[in-house]
């Protein structure tokens, strides 16, 4: 199965990631990791789309998404999730990875593109502020089990 782990930047995507690994055995791919694939992008992208729809009746993949552009290469068939969480707590959680220093260009940015994936239609919506990590994966794990 292919599930789609979408948001912003320092939503917790990866710690979702992360612990729905651990409930079904997945691999985790993030971004644009699949260009390790090949050495143009074209082919990258294609062996990576193909390798997705292999995966929506076979191995577990967890494709994090964080770019709108990324959203496409999800295959029909797909579980997707979105991740969200407060701007000021994003900016928080950027600033800690940023050693403590949240510069304003990058303050401006992370402003600019809150909400991006909101308008979308997700089969699982998570809120890393205040939802059950534990509770959403096993809506997943139940889900890929069917």
């Amino acid at each position: 199965m292919v599930i789609g782990i979408i948001g912003e930047n320092c939503v917790g995507k990866s710690t979702l990631a992360s612990e729905i690994q651990k409930a079904i055995g997945a691999e985790i791919v993030t971004g644009k990791d699949y260009l390790r694939m090949a050495k143009s992008e074209g082919e990258a992208t294609a062996l990576f789309q193909k390798k997705l729809e292999k995966a929506v009746t076979g191995e577990n993949i967890l494709y994090i998404i964080s770019e709108k552009e990324q959203t496409p290469f999800l295959p029909q068939g797909a579980i997707t999730v979105l991740v969200t969480a407060d701007l000021e707590t994003i900016k928080e959680r950027f600033k800690t990875r940023m050693h403590g220093n949240l510069p304003k260009p990058v303050e401006q940015m992370l402003e600019k593109k809150h909400g991006m994936f909101d308008a979308g239609d997700y089969d699982f919506y998570f809120d890393s502020t205040k939802d059950d990590v534990a509770e959403i994966c096993q809506k997943i794990k139940d889900r890929v089990q069917r």
